[in-house]
């Protein structure tokens, strides 16, 4: 009898340890407070705003803490195609977003053309090269922009040059870059006489001075969508923070950034 008193005893303790352990491991919202790494690939122009974003979200759920891999958004396409372990894709144009969908690594469902931005012309601050047009960039030595075939702005760039008709007399004086943000660090230091660059870019530095808007009838829509990978070992929190990039503080700080709505 006290051996049956005995295991009941135990059993109930069992019991309620394994409910208060349950109860412990979830915040009031449902998620879990056991610390989560997510891994987002995000394009190089989103470093700053991302930031910021990555800062509030951060406090407000202190269990999620967020890895970049900044990039030119053709790189880290082929990053996740090839297996490169991603729970939220943050591309800068659109095909190479579509792609992954096309793959089946990325729910249609699962995305949002979430911000637009511009295309314009750098030049150094302190330049005294006459470049105040796109179409003054024949009499430049070396102009740089992003490498066509991975990043999107080399792509906008390379489309805007040949709607202007003057890619042909440019070509040869083209220093191409791995993302946008060398391009700045290449008209930041003087190694080029200008660059082709997103405005969010040219915003964040004070060395480089814009010097003209690509005409947005020059080249294809500049869209950044955003989406949480089918494989993600962390679904529920990337499903979180993919919300959270489109809450209205979100959308403040990427417009503080230069970044347009979509909508």
């Amino acid at each position: 009898m006290k051996k049956t008193c005995l295991m009941i005893i135990l059993v109930i303790i069992m019991l309620m340890a394994g409910c208060s352990s349950d109860e412990q491991s979830k915040s009031p919202q449902g998620h879990t407070d056991q610390e989560v790494e997510l891994t987002v690939s995000a394009a190089a122009s989103l470093q700053n705003a991302l930031a910021d974003i990555t800062e509030m979200f951060e406090k407000e759920h202190p269990h999620v803490k967020i890895n970049y891999n900044f990039g030119a958004s053709g790189a880290l396409k082929q990053q996740i195609s090839q297996g490169a372990p991603v729970d939220l894709f943050f591309s800068a144009a659109e095909d190479k977003f579509d792609q992954l969908v096309k793959e089946g690594l990325i729910e249609n469902e699962s995305r949002i053309d979430l911000v637009g931005n511009e295309l314009v012309l750098i030049v150094p601050r302190d330049s005294n090269q006459r470049i105040s047009t796109f179409k003054d960039l024949p009499q430049a030595q070396n102009i740089s922009i992003g490498t066509p075939e991975s990043v999107p702005a080399g792509k906008y760039a390379k489309e805007t040059l040949e709607s202007l008709h003057i890619w042909e007399s440019v070509k040869e004086k083209v220093v191409y870059a791995k993302d946008v943000r060398q391009v700045l660090t290449y008209v930041e230091t003087g190694n080029v006489d200008a660059g082709v660059v997103y405005k969010t870019d040219a915003l964040s530095s004070s060395k480089v001075k814009l010097a003209a808007t690509a005409d947005e009838a020059t080249h294809a829509p500049i869209i950044y969508p955003a989406g949480v990978l089918k494989n993600s070992t962390h679904l529920q929190e990337a499903q979180l923070f993919y919300e959270y990039l489109q809450n209205e503080t979100s959308m403040q700080i990427f417009a503080k950034y230069g970044f347009k709505g979509v909508h």
